[in-house]
This record gives structure tokens, sequence and C-alpha cells, in this order.
């Protein structure tokens, strides 16, 4: 279970860094993250650096189309994440 702990704390570092790039590249003109590859990071696991990414930069935050999409693909990552963890539990 270790592993998931890992996979998670790397997503999330991961999808920090994406929204901070995301945000350099808005306030410079620049080519944008697309707000799908931001969205599948935090349903990938990577929701808990999207939200500190959100909050440390500001971003996406006033978006509430966006902001309803995240929610809802962070409840289906701890929803999914919740059954997986039930069913390697009962295996062992």
């Amino acid at each position: 279970m270790i592993f998931l702990v890992y996979y998670f704390a790397f997503l999330s570092v991961l999808t920090f860094l994406i929204y901070g790039i995301d945000k350099y590249a808005a306030k410079r003109g620049r080519q944008r993250v697309s707000e799908r590859t931001l969205h599948t990071l935090s349903f990938l696991g990577g929701w808990f650096g999207a939200m500190f990414g959100q909050s440390v930069f500001r971003h996406k935050t006033k978006k509430r189309r966006f902001q309803m999409v995240f929610w809802l693909t962070l409840v289906a990552n701890v929803l999914i994440s919740m059954l997986f963890i039930l069913i390697y539990r009962s295996w062992s």
C-alpha cells in the first residue's frame, strides 16, 4: 500500500508544478496547459497538488465550471481509491 502514498505524492507534486507553469504562461500570453490535462491529472490522483497550486498561484479559482469539474474529479478519485483499498484489504 505504500506505493499509493508515493503515487499520490508524485502526481500531486507534478500537478502543482504544471499549475505553476500554466499560470506563468497565462501571465505572458504563451501556450497554455489545457483544462482537460489539469482535470486528468487531478482525477488520476494529483488533486491535492491541484488544490495547493490553485491556492498558491491563485489560478483557476474564479472559473465556476472549472471548479465544478475539479471537485467532481476529486470526489471520483477519492471514491475509486477507497474502493481499491477495500478490495486490496479483502484479498490480503
